[in-house]
């Protein structure tokens, strides 16, 4: 017997706003197929905060903020704000490292790499592969009893919940003061109410529809199951109808991308494995971080280290490639991602029993 795919006006709504938008900041001034972003979006919030020296990236991005601030409104509205925590942080917190690391590599989040093949970007494709076999491994450690817990709510601690909202708070006043002058240097980025406002509304959205970039692809793999892949379908089609609108729909080569596929599709396996493992892609973590989900907030935290990392010692990709140095970094990766599945098995941290 088929099974029935139930529409889904959330995840429908959500994907088709967040393909058009992403499009759209484009025309409006952020850089080449990187209209949305997140991890991008993070690592030049770190920059700006002084985590890495490189002024070419480092800007405080509105839509991060505007994220955090929508998915606060919507959970305030809908009575979900919690302060949650506790599902081994301290894994939590590598695993971020490792994502904040490999976007480095790959140049890009789950939402950019969907976001450039809808543009023409066949480079991405290699890193679509790379998510399918993290699903596929990620399959594997859940048989073998994977888990690294479940974020608890402390009834004494709800004040804790506002953290996130207040971080970003502090970011729009930085971002509007601009003490250090970071952010009147950098010129590559839509107006500062566009970007606010579109990372309100994605905000409030990606609270309501739950939305994740990797969901559709972990639920079609391990359950076969269409439900939430219809929200990336949807941004894949209004996105690349947009890029075809705004001129920027270019087959072949694009800007601020490489073809050096392996590691294109090395790095975003640990991308998409490390976020399948937290629960969501950084958007959804993002999202869940601004309802007072800490789990969430300290796997962010894990990415500015990331990235600090990858910058300060030059171990990073770039249009032209990536050196020998940052292989390394990716192959390290893998390694450390895999050892952590391993160990939070309930054959390996159990009692015992296979």
């Amino acid at each position: 017997m088929e099974k029935k795919i139930m529409l889904s006006p959330g995840l429908l709504i959500t994907g088709g706003v967040m393909g058009f938008l992403f499009a759209f900041l484009v025309k409006m001034g952020n850089p080449a197929n990187m209209g949305i972003c997140v991890l991008c979006f993070y690592r030049d919030i770190a920059g700006a905060i002084g985590l890495h020296r490189v002024t070419a990236v480092s800007y405080i991005r509105p839509e991060i903020i505007g994220f955090i601030i929508g998915g606060t409104i919507f959970a305030v509205l809908a009575n979900q704000m919690r302060a949650t925590f506790g599902a081994k942080p301290l894994w939590r917190f590598i695993i971020g490292i490792l994502v904040g690391y490999n976007a480095l590599i790959f140049l890009g989040c789950p939402i950019r790499m969907f976001g450039r093949i809808s543009a023409g970007d066949w480079t991405a494709l290699f890193g679509l592969l790379g998510v399918i076999v993290a699903v596929v491994v990620f399959n594997y450690f859940v048989k073998s009893g994977l888990s690294l817990g479940r974020s608890l709510e402390s009834k004494n601690t709800q004040f804790l919940a506002w953290i996130t909202p207040l971080i970003a708070i502090v970011l729009l006043i930085l971002l509007i003061l601009d003490p250090a002058g970071v952010n009147k240097k950098h010129t590559a980025h839509a107006p500062l109410l566009i970007s606010l406002g579109a990372g309100i509304l994605l905000g409030i959205l990606g609270q309501w529809s739950s939305f994740c970039s990797l969901g559709g692809t972990l639920d079609l793999v391990m359950i076969k199951s269409f439900h939430r892949v219809q929200g990336t379908i949807t941004f894949l089609i209004v996105a690349f109808i947009a890029n075809l609108a705004f001129g920027q729909f270019k087959p072949g080569a694009h800007p601020v991308a490489h073809a050096a596929h392996l590691w294109n599709f090395l790095s975003m396996f640990v991308i998409g494995l490390g976020s399948i493992m937290l629960g969501g892609c950084p958007f959804k973590q993002t999202i869940m971080a601004s309802r007072g989900n800490l789990d969430s907030l300290i796997a962010i935290i894990g990415m500015f280290t990331g990235f600090a990392i990858g910058h300060n010692l030059a171990i990073v990709a770039s249009p032209k490639g990536v050196p020998s140095s940052a292989m390394i970094g990716v192959i390290i990766s893998i390694i450390i991602i895999s050892i952590i599945g391993f160990i939070n098995t309930t054959r390996t941290e159990g009692t015992g029993k296979s």
